[in-house]
């Protein structure tokens, strides 16, 4: 019994311990999706301006740009994956690991070839791990996206897309990251991010009129100087949602282990006072049969 007892103290120390740990992570997680939140709102504006002006260019203009029209023959179709770099965090990282290789099974069902792009430790491992290949990696700027992380990114991207699918490039780009909804909701979300007219269609859902410009010195000038903006911004977008989502997800995962723990601990609280109690009533009973032997014998 008293072996027992041992065994219920050390399990209920040890589920207080990670309960400490799991309580310290959610409140870190709790003080940072604030900040994540926030520079989400602040770059919203300055991505939709761009998205719009972009969009009034390719929609008013009759130039045939490279980034603004779809090519007859798509070869390759360029997958960027947002997960994080650290775990912790739930079904965050998986949901949109399987979001992402299901896109590209998709893709190769309609005769194109995928080529990865990774962003985030866990997807670089788990890419390591299967040994499937990727085109490019980031990794160490996934809790505090900065902006830098977004050009390199955007860069990579634009360059493959220009060198096009027969020469080694890319024939269109598609986003995979997890959209911020609300602290117990993270939505996967697939967005095509060139050709340019794909994305603009579904965003124009919401029937918006878009501004007249006038154009200088022409058009295709004024989209060479604007589509690199557009996909920084863009590609920084992601980087920002999938940050916020991740610390609410961590947040999510971190409450639940703690209140997990506080089961534990009710639990084996709970055998440990039955144990102590059935050694106490084994104890009295012994010093009874002890007792009666004396009092027969004499």
């Amino acid at each position: 019994m008293g072996a027992q007892l041992r065994v219920y103290k050390q399990k209920i120390a040890s589920a207080q311990t990670t309960k400490k740990i799991t309580k310290a992570m959610e409140l870190i997680a709790a003080s940072r999706i604030q900040k994540a939140m926030a520079r989400v709102r602040a770059s919203s504006p300055f991505a939709t301006a761009v998205t719009r002006a972009v969009s009034a260019v390719a929609t008013y203009s009759d130039v045939d740009h490279p980034l603004t029209v779809e090519r007859e023959n798509i070869r390759r179709s360029a997958v960027v994956i947002f997960t994080s770099d650290r775990g912790l965090a739930g079904a965050f990282n998986s949901q949109i690991l399987r979001e992402g290789l299901e896109l590209a099974e998709l893709l190769r069902q309609q005769g194109k070839e995928p080529v990865f792009y990774l962003v985030g430790r866990k997807a670089v491992g788990y890419f390591q791990f299967r040994r499937m290949a990727a085109v490019a990696e980031w990794t160490g700027d996934t809790d505090t996206p900065h902006f830098h992380t977004a050009e390199e990114i955007a860069a990579s991207l634009l360059d493959a897309y220009t060198r096009g699918g027969e020469d080694g490039g890319v024939d269109e780009i598609h986003l995979v990251y997890n959209r911020f909804v609300s602290m117990m909701t993270q939505s996967p979300e697939q967005v095509r991010l060139l050709p340019l007219e794909v994305v603009e269609a579904d965003d124009s859902a919401s029937s918006q009129v878009y501004p007249l410009y006038e154009f200088e010195p022409d058009p295709e000038v004024v989209l060479d100087a604007l589509l690199p903006v557009y996909i920084q911004s863009r590609v920084f977008n992601a980087l920002l949602q999938s940050s916020a989502a991740k610390h609410a997800a961590t947040q999510k995962a971190m409450k639940s282990a703690s209140d997990n723990a506080d089961k534990l601990i009710t639990d084996y609280t709970r055998l440990r006072n039955n144990a102590r109690q059935a050694e106490i009533t084994q104890q009295i009973a012994e010093i009874v049969g002890g007792a009666d032997a004396l009092g027969s014998g004499k």
